[in-house]
């Protein structure tokens, strides 16, 4: 069966671009560009990973991962973070919200890909 993952990114072209990405990887993607709505996306489709923008309207990433792993239900559910933040902090400051992967903008496709596959191995 394959894997889920949910896409929290605003900006459409990096969402069409991860999502079409995933897809041509056997993934079964489903994409949020309102990081509002993430939670409750994530239990409606129960992803097998999130991937999640840290700049974000109306809600940051760093929020995101705060409620995620917060949720009983979702709290294992892995996480990757993309990000135009490039620095060390930045990334233990992500690490340190609950994500378990960081990928930094301008994204390598082959890094990507391999991030993905080291958190969910098909």
């Amino acid at each position: 069966m394959a894997k889920r993952v949910l896409v929290v990114e605003d900006n459409e072209l990096n969402l069409k671009l991860f999502c079409d990405l995933l897809r041509a990887h056997d993934f079964v993607t489903e994409g949020v560009r309102d990081g509002r709505e993430a939670v409750a996306c994530a239990r409606a489709f129960a992803p097998d990973l999130i991937i999640t923008d840290i700049q974000l309207p109306h809600v940051s990433g760093f929020e995101i991962i705060t409620q995620l792993k917060a949720d009983e239900a979702l709290r294992d559910i892995p996480i990757m973070a993309v990000t135009a933040y490039a620095g060390r902090e930045d990334e233990e400051r992500i690490r340190s919200a609950g994500a378990d992967a960081y990928i930094s903008k301008p994204i390598s496709l082959m890094r990507f890909v391999a991030a993905v596959n080291a958190l969910i191995a098909p």
